[in-house]
């Protein structure tokens, strides 16, 4: 599609306002046809505050709003024109589509933020609500469901040591790859055969990651093993994976120690009493789904009785905390479906679940089987959404951390929910940009969090494998790294 955009509006905003209501669109500056999507935003200011002129077509469909923003107390002119330009493509989309975004115009990833300080100015659950609704056009239940995370985050956040920091580290390999996979992950034999050099690379890693933290001064609260799927390493692997982790950290100090089984069918007992034996306290085994049909659909390579198997290895393995993963609006995936297996995960007590939205990332392979993916409604998914969230809460769970992302399925939201006290504090710390997050592995993302969090700085180790395998690119990228560390050390962020 075509945007046009006039005056002072930053493009990034006016491309994610676009895709509410034009999901997989791509901005290009290819000439208009007659029946091309666009939208023009036209900018005027003057003293009084921020006029925004929006004018979308679709489908040889033309619509015009405005929108005139005052300047308020406490709100910068940057956010005016946000707003302004938010509620004219708001509105324009409404009448143009016949489609109401339940989330209005909060378009960020971490939504919770916008919440975070009317609960730190003291404003009640009330007022909160409001604010949301009147400010971000939420509908309310999303304002509720959003008031209500941002507070239990609040008292989690109080309670965070000073000078703390989370330890994040990379398996970037699977089993296979799924349908709607996007992350940095590895699958064939060829790749996967990578491994060796891979860990043996990553010790090194790790070692300079815990040795800058020494030098920075801060205390390690959680340590978080993603992927990709850690638990396709062999039992060899994880040992000596695990035990160069716990050289540089005694697990009883952590207050979170998580390794991500996300795959049932790389789960075993054996796996499972080493990461008990090294001080895991958390582990996921994801679903997504308990459908057969569509888990085959989508490239996962087990059945709904692997998982069962794999969870109910989980617990008697004693770990201390199992999280379970559902994803709502899969392709093939049905409200009676999806409803059964919110049913069937709640009925195990998992310690937490999280319910996730269907998205679509542009490096899928789904993208290129000629399925249609993107979905401006999402159909039933919302139906979906809100039955995982009703079930969860009248089963004794509490919803603790959120994330949206783009393109996702009706524009809905992921939702992580957890028995009272199991919330997961990596989750929140690294939605939330809580601290500092060090990390080390292919494509893992060191995060500098300034101690009034006032300022982020991210540095990327190597996004492929082979690259971080080569010398030249992991060793430039790594003193990238330890500069930037030096200067967050040195109080130059």
């Amino acid at each position: 599609m075509k945007l046009f955009i006039e005056g002072e509006l930053n493009s990034y905003y006016a491309q994610t306002l676009c895709m509410l209501f034009f999901p997989g669109a791509k901005f290009s500056e290819e000439e208009l046809t007659d029946s091309s999507d666009a939208v023009s935003i036209k900018m005027v200011t003057d003293e009084r505050g921020v006029t925004a002129y929006v004018e979308m077509t679709s489908g040889g469909r033309t619509v015009n709003k405005e929108r005139f923003e005052p300047y308020r107390e406490g709100i910068t002119k940057v956010r005016t024109a946000k707003i302004a330009s938010g509620i004219a493509v708001l509105s324009a989309g409404e009448e143009l589509f016949d489609c109401t975004p339940s989330w209005g115009i909060m378009t960020g990833v971490r939504p919770a933020k916008m919440a975070a300080p009317m609960v730190e100015a003291g404003m009640s659950t009330a007022e909160i609500r409001e604010a949301l609704s009147r400010d971000y056009f939420l509908n309310p239940k999303k304002a509720a469901l959003l008031t209500d995370i941002a507070e239990r985050e609040a008292v989690i956040i109080r309670s965070t040591p000073k000078k703390s920091c989370s330890v994040y580290i990379s398996i970037p390999f699977c089993p296979s790859r799924c349908a709607y996979c996007s992350f940095i992950s590895y699958s064939t034999k060829r790749l996967l055969s990578m491994v060796d050099d891979y860990i043996v690379r990553l010790y090194d890693d790790i070692d300079r990651v815990f040795e800058s933290i020494s030098n920075v001064g801060l205390k390690v609260t959680t340590v978080y093993v993603g992927g990709g799927t850690p638990t396709v390493l062999t039992e060899e692997q994880m040992k000596t994976l695990l035990a160069r982790i716990t050289s540089h950290v005694d697990p009883d100090t952590l207050a979170e120690f998580t390794y991500e089984a996300g795959r049932p069918d790389t789960v075993t007992a054996e796996k499972l009493a080493i990461i008990k034996a090294f001080g895991v306290t958390r582990v996921s085994v994801n679903p997504q789904t308990l459908n057969d049909m569509v888990l085959e659909s989508i490239g996962r390579r087990h059945t709904t009785a692997d998982f069962y198997r794999a969870y109910e290895l989980a617990r008697k393995s004693g770990i201390k905390y199992i999280n379970t993963d559902l994803i709502a609006g899969l392709p093939g995936e049905s409200f009676a479906s999806f409803s059964r297996s919110v049913d069937e995960i709640i009925k195990l007590r998992p310690d937490n679940v999280t319910f996730h939205t269907f998205c679509v990332k542009k490096a899928a392979d789904i993208l290129h089987t000629g399925s249609q993916v993107y979905s401006r409604t999402g159909g039933d998914t919302g139906k979906s959404v809100d039955y995982s969230q009703v079930a969860a809460g009248l089963s004794g769970y509490v919803p603790y951390y959120i994330y949206r992302q783009k393109n996702t399925v009706g524009n809905f939201e992921n939702v992580g929910y957890a028995l009272e006290g199991a919330e997961g504090l990596y989750n929140i710390y690294m939605m939330e940009e809580v601290h500092s997050v060090f990390a080390a592995g292919a494509g893992a993302v060191t995060k500098l969090v300034a101690a009034d969090r006032s300022c982020i700085r991210r540095v990327a180790m190597p996004k492929y494998p082979y690259e971080y395998l080569n010398d030249e690119f992991y060793n430039r990228v790594s003193a990238e790294r330890d500069a930037l560390i030096k200067e967050f050390a040195n109080g130059l962020l």
